[in-house]
């Protein structure tokens, strides 16, 4: 058994995990984590960096593509998938290199093994000491007075359609591919499957994104989700929405899938990305040795400070089903930390978190959207300007619609709850609308605030100005 005694065991080294740790560190605390993977978790090493990765070189592909455009002619031009994918492992190792540094300046001791949770015993009169299984055989036990769950989620598979990691892939799958295929079909019109769906059209691939749902983006305003979806069906990609699928529908072979989506169109694919969302885990973590409880899906129940029905063991990040974005992740680990050891914290507002998707055009938003708020009952009023009436944003892109940004006000408080945003750069530029929600700005003082010119961040200047009939340029 490890002689040392911990203030605090992580269970997950992703982004959730080793934030918190850290953060336990800085107050004084002794602190493990256990990882059975690499440090960095799904953000770093299956999702946000190597996807951004190689959506940038995307990006870089469609610069070149459209560059006549620009006045730039370039007669020859071609990509390579495999310096594509090398450089996306560069980053991820460069990335995971600056975490390990990360561990050693802040003194965590970090146990590369399975981790469990065991019951009370001779070791602890409480549930919470952590078994460690490592490859070899071999173990440890870690006696705590504290324990973070932060063991994250994996790919959901289709009961009828389980991952084979050849022609039915998940989204860890695709960032391991060695050749592109020529015809893939998306299930699933979230996040996920659309950033995929926007990589894999800019690489000539021929795309089609099937949608059980109304329609895609359901979180996301239906304008801001019709906007995309124009955007994405003119550069190529075919939408199937209100298209449930079951097993009669979808037939596996050898080398490719066939996919009914109607009585009219059959699609024969070379593979199928199964996008529909993530599960957490929680399975064999050692859960029934605590009373902590669960929801159907899996899910750590916790209260608004984190805790779970055993007061002692926190859990944050994707295992507790709420916004499952790695800057929330650190938001709800730090908040674990810091209740655990009687730090003043400020309390986790989901409605304030910002959301992005990476697609081209770039999604942001925060808060709610005109749909969401009815939904809530709440009365509320938008105002919306365009990214056409934005110097900056008409230099930045030749789309002809260059998308929008709208605010939508509480008609009762005249106050802003909600900002959405489709267009050039946004995903940056929602960090401002972040801030100002943050400091409970309002719409004036956002369109009194002085904006450099040209910047693309005129637009919120604009739109604050709007609210009060006192935009310029719209």
């Amino acid at each position: 058994m490890s002689e040392k005694q911990y203030d605090l065991v992580v269970l997950g080294g992703g982004t959730a995990g080793y934030v918190a740790a850290i953060r336990a560190s800085q107050l004084g605390k002794k602190v493990a984590i256990v990882e059975k993977s690499l440090l960095g978790g799904t953000c770093l090493h299956k999702g946000c960096i190597p996807t951004k990765a190689l959506l940038k070189s995307a990006e870089v592909l469609r610069t070149v593509k459209e560059s006549a455009d620009f006045g730039v002619n370039i007669d020859h031009f071609s990509f390579d998938l495999k310096t594509m994918m090398e450089r996306k492992d560069n980053i991820v190792s460069q990335m995971h290199h600056g975490i390990d540094s990360l561990m050693q300046k802040n003194h965590i001791d970090v146990f590369n093994g399975t981790g469990r949770i065991m019951g009370t015993s001779i070791f602890s009169p409480q549930s919470g000491t952590i078994s460690v299984e490592y490859e070899d055989g071999e173990s440890d036990l870690l006696p705590n007075q504290y324990v973070l769950i932060a063991t994250g989620s994996y790919p959901t598979q289709l009961p009828f359609l389980p991952f084979n990691h050849k022609t039915v892939l998940s989204s860890s799958d695709m960032l391991e591919l060695t050749d592109l295929p020529t015809k893939i079909a998306i299930i699933g019109g979230g996040v996920i499957g659309l950033e995929f769906a926007s990589l894999l059209i800019d690489l000539g691939v021929e795309v089609s994104v099937i949608e059980a749902g109304e329609r895609i983006l359901p979180a996301e305003s239906a304008q801001i989700a019709k906007c995309l979806k124009t955007a994405l069906s003119e550069r190529g990609v075919a939408f199937y929405e209100n298209c449930a699928l079951s097993d009669a529908s979808v037939t596996v072979n050898a080398n490719s899938v066939t996919i009914q989506v109607n009585e009219e169109k059959t699609l024969e694919l070379d593979k199928v990305l199964v996008a529909i969302g993530r599960t957490p885990n929680t399975n064999d973590i050692g859960l029934n040795n605590t009373k902590i409880q669960t929801d159907q899906l899996g899910n750590i129940l916790v209260n608004e400070c984190l805790q779970t029905e055993d007061k002692h063991i926190y859990a944050a990040g994707d295992c507790i089903g709420k916004l499952q974005l790695a800057h929330v992740s650190s938001k709800e680990g730090i908040l674990a930390v810091e209740h655990m050891f009687n730090e003043s914290s400020l309390p986790l507002n989901y409605n304030k978190m910002p959301k992005c998707i990476y697609t081209h055009p770039e999604v942001a938003s925060i808060g709610y959207n005109k749909e969401s708020a009815k939904a809530q009952n709440i009365k509320s009023k938008s105002f919306k300007v365009g990214f056409n009436a934005i110097g900056k944003a008409v230099i930045e892109t030749n789309a002809k619609d260059k998308g929008f940004c709208e605010m939508v006000i509480d008609q009762e408080t005249n106050e802003i709850i909600g900002i959405s945003m489709i267009g050039p750069q946004v995903t940056e530029l929602i960090n401002e609308a972040s801030l100002l929600q943050f400091m409970n700005g309002s719409a004036i003082e956002l369109g009194l605030t002085t904006h450099a010119h040209p910047s693309i961040s005129e637009v919120l200047m604009e739109l604050g100005l709007k609210v009060e009939n006192r935009a310029i340029h719209v």
